[in-house]
C-alpha cells in the first residue's frame, strides 16, 4: 500500500505543484491518514513538497489574470498558510495591484463604460477577478492611455 501511496504522490507533484492539503486529498483514498501523513512528511523532508513554491507557482501563473484577494482566497481554500500567500503576492507579483487591474480591463474592454449600465458589467467582472472596490473605481474612472505614471 505504501508504495501505491509514494507513487501516486509522486506522479501528482510531477504534473504540478501541489499544496500539502491538496495532495493529502488526493491521496485519502489510498491510505490511512497516518499513512498519508508520514509520505506527506517524506516528501517534505525530501522536497518534493513544499507550500511556499506551490504558492509561488500559483501566483506567478495566475496574477496576470486575477486581483489580490482572489489570489488570497484560493491559495487559503488550498490550505496554504496567510503567512506564505502573503509572501507569494509580494514576491511574485512586481506591478501594483491598480496596474494588473487596468492591463485586465484594458484586455477585456475596448472602451471607457459609456453609461451606468456599462460601468456596472464591466465593474462586474473585476470584481469577479479578485479587485477590491476601491481600485475598480479608480481603473473604471481613468480612460485608457491616462494612466498615472
Amino acid at each position: 500500500m505504501a508504495t501505491s501511496l509514494h507513487e501516486r504522490a509522486l506522479r501528482c507533484l510531477a504534473q504540478r505543484e501541489h499544496s500539502r492539503a491538496e495532495l493529502a486529498r488526493k491521496l485519502g483514498t489510498l491510505g490511512s491518514e497516518e499513512e498519508v501523513s508520514a509520505e506527506l512528511d517524506r516528501l517534505v523532508e525530501l522536497g518534493l513538497l513544499s507550500d511556499a513554491r506551490f504558492a509561488d507557482a500559483y501566483v506567478r501563473a495566475k496574477a496576470a489574470r486575477f486581483g489580490a484577494s482572489r489570489l488570497k482566497s484560493e491559495l487559503a481554500r488550498r490550505g496554504v498558510d496567510a503567512e506564505q500567500i502573503g509572501l507569494a503576492i509580494a514576491d511574485n507579483c512586481p506591478e501594483s495591484e491598480f496596474e494588473r487591474a487596468c492591463d485586465i480591463h484594458r484586455r477585456k474592454f475596448a472602451a471607457a463604460p459609456a453609461d451606468a449600465r456599462e460601468w456596472a458589467r464591466q465593474a462586474r467582472f473585476l470584481q469577479g477577478r479578485g479587485f477590491s472596490t476601491e481600485i475598480i473605481r479608480r481603473v473604471l474612472k481613468e480612460h485608457p492611455g491616462d494612466e498615472p505614471a
